[in-house]
């Protein structure tokens, strides 16, 4: 119960709607037991043991407020019979009938009806939180969970709770006001009859507990499942080139069969633990009934209580009533158990602490004046230090470039610079200050990032390229696109600037992609920029074409480039050349080609190649 404890903070906006359902549901108990009540009238005309009250009765205080009402009722239609005859005291009570049950449903469609707005704004602020907790997550956590099953905590296990947990509320709300109603005017027909009743239920409530305890349990295993099989959609619908290309069809299908069988092994004892919930109640209920007959039974027929036979059948019709209370509440205890396993795993992503995070002193930082300034810094992902007691600085207004061969540690010290990750020892300053003192938000606001795999959203050209400012205007977005030598294809597109470009831009090529990733970092407008292989998996045309809109926009900035191809980096002020996290040596192109050591060598094998 702790997670549903928790997923009802999300209640807390919609209490007024909340506190709403409940008297409707109060007022929808009541005209309920009035529904049931108001046929002992009905038997007693029929049958003609209705007990005639010829005097108006007199109020006379709290305490004898049942009899009043009784002796009401009886008073108006013992005037009914007496003046109008049976048929019009039965008449009036099907008239009564049929407007108590109009308010019965009416108060019972506004209880749900309010509830709407509770039920609905809970599933979109648990989807929003989410999605908000993705965001502000850590690289290091999505490299080490499936995205396929987060996308099913924010999809499947949402939707779970919604329909086990969130559309338990009205049973929660609705149902222990009938029960406490409902056994109020059976203690009132007859107690005896009614503490009778009260050995049964208990036992019964038992025996109905003991179905659900392992479900909770199964229906996390079900959860987990679904979230592997889900990375296996996930991972597929992004590698088909590769799974045919080797003719890995069949073995991807056997992987996928096997996670779905083991899904289909445990659901099929959830379901069938909880299909034997409704009938293993009902059965029980019926046994109860039976019970509660014989022995009111006995004592109508035995005339040791003063209940008459038409109170016995009302009282038969009260009972019946709150048998399906009772049978919801123990449903909504199995829905809970099983809602709670989703609880549990939503909670695991929105209870994620991200180690990367501001400072409570943290300041702002709006501009770059001196250097980057990299101080024995240590950064391991695992256990292995990719980069132990490194040192680097990076003038403003210079093109430092990172050389070496993969593994060496280039892409690690971009991340780290730009706060993706931070640094196990040692510290990085900017203009003198740790970047772990500055916010996360004006320190990536001075950096423009330009990566290998050009990534771009299923939208129109315009907006992808807008994502590097906020209202950005047509002009701007124009600009940043002739930087980037991108004007010209873009308005070769059906729909120019508006021409939406598919999935993660799938209906461009990768120069065209990644000319429109070095437009939106022109847009931004920042004073240092880092590339990460921008320019790797071009073609010679399109590399050209990349590598001169690279250059436009490095013009007085600061450049932090990593580079695969070596002939795109000739002009930079600084050529670090990485092997395992240590600086091997650097300088200018002109002073590293003059030595034997590694650049001159990987610049031959290049060229070579």
């Amino acid at each position: 119960m702790n997670y549903f404890k928790k997923i009802l903070r999300f209640a807390k906006p919609y209490k007024s709607f909340a506190l709403l359902n409940i008297l409707f549901n109060v007022l929808y108990s009541i005209f309920n037991v009035l529904s049931i009540i108001i046929f002992i009238p009905t038997l007693g005309i029929l049958f003609s043991t209705q007990k005639k009250v010829f005097d108006a009765p007199i109020y006379s205080g709290i305490g004898n407020l049942q009899g009043y009402l009784e002796d009401s009722l009886n008073y108006l239609l013992t005037q009914k019979v007496t003046n109008e005859g049976p048929l019009a005291a039965l008449a009036f009570i099907c008239i009564a009938s049929i407007s108590i049950f109009f308010f019965k449903n009416l108060f019972r469609y506004a209880a749900m009806y309010v509830l709407a707005f509770l039920r609905t704004g809970m599933v979109k602020d648990i989807q929003d939180s989410l999605y908000l907790k993705t965001l502000d997550l850590p690289l290091e956590y999505f490299s080490e969970s499936r995205k396929g099953d987060l996308m099913a905590r924010m999809t499947s296990d949402v939707k779970e709770v919604e329909g086990s947990i969130i559309n338990s509320l009205e049973s929660l709300a609705r149902e222990p006001i009938t029960i406490i109603i409902v056994l109020l005017s059976m203690l009132v027909l007859s107690a005896q009859l009614t503490l009778f009743v009260f050995i049964f239920l208990p036992i019964a409530g038992f025996l109905i507990s003991i179905v659900g305890k392992r479900l909770k349990a199964q229906s996390l295993a079900a959860q987990k499942e679904t979230g592997t099989f889900l990375s296996f959609i996930e991972e597929t619908l992004g590698s088909l080139k590769i799974i045919k290309g080797f003719n890995a069809e069949e073995r991807l299908a056997n992987r996928f069969t096997e996670s779905t069988s083991r899904f289909k092994k445990i659901m099929i004892s959830v379901v069938q633990r909880q299909g034997l919930a409704s009938p293993f109640s009902e059965f029980l209920g019926v046994t109860v009934v039976i019970a509660v007959l014989w022995y009111g039974g006995s004592l109508v027929l035995g005339n040791e209580s003063a209940l008459s036979p038409q109170e016995f059948i009302g009282y038969i019709g009260l009972f019946y009533t709150i048998i399906n209370p009772v049978k919801a509440i123990t449903t909504v205890n199995y829905s809970i158990k099983k809602g709670n396993a989703s609880a549990e795993r939503i909670f695991e992503v929105l209870e994620t602490i991200n180690p990367i995070t501001d400072a409570p002193d943290a300041v702002q930082k709006n501009t770059f004046d001196h250097e980057i300034s990299l101080k024995n810094i240590s950064f391991k992902y695992e256990d292995e230090y990719v980069l132990k007691d490194f040192n680097l600085t990076v003038k403003k207004g210079h093109t430092v470039a990172l050389v070496g061969q993969s593994g060496s540690g280039k892409s690690t010290i971009a991340n780290l610079v730009t706060r993706f990750y931070d640094v196990n020892k040692g510290e990085i300053l900017i203009d003198g200050i740790n970047i772990k003192v500055v916010t996360k938000k004006s320190l990536r606001n001075l950096m423009g990032l330009v990566t290998q795999d050009s990534i771009l959203f299923n939208d129109t050209v315009r907006n992808n390229i807008g994502l590097g400012k906020e209202n950005a205007s047509d002009e701007e977005i124009m600009e940043a696109a002739k930087i980037a030598n991108a004007h010209d294809f873009i308005m070769e597109l059906p729909n120019g600037y508006n021409t939406n470009i598919g999935d993660s831009g799938n209906k461009l090529s990768g120069g065209q992609k990644q000319r429109l990733s070095i437009a939106r970092a022109v847009l931004k407008n920042p004073p240092i920029m880092i590339l990460d292989e921008a320019t790797s998996a071009l073609d010679t045309e399109s590399e050209r074409l990349v590598q001169d809109a690279l250059e436009k926009m490095m013009q007085n900035r600061t450049s932090i480039v990593i580079a695969h191809r070596l002939s795109t980096i000739q002009n930079a002020d600084n050529i670090v050349v990485l092997q395992k996290g240590n600086i091997v040596e650097q300088g200018t192109h002109e002073e590293l080609m003059k030595s034997a050591n590694g650049y001159k060598k990987l610049v031959e094998l290049q060229t070579l190649g």
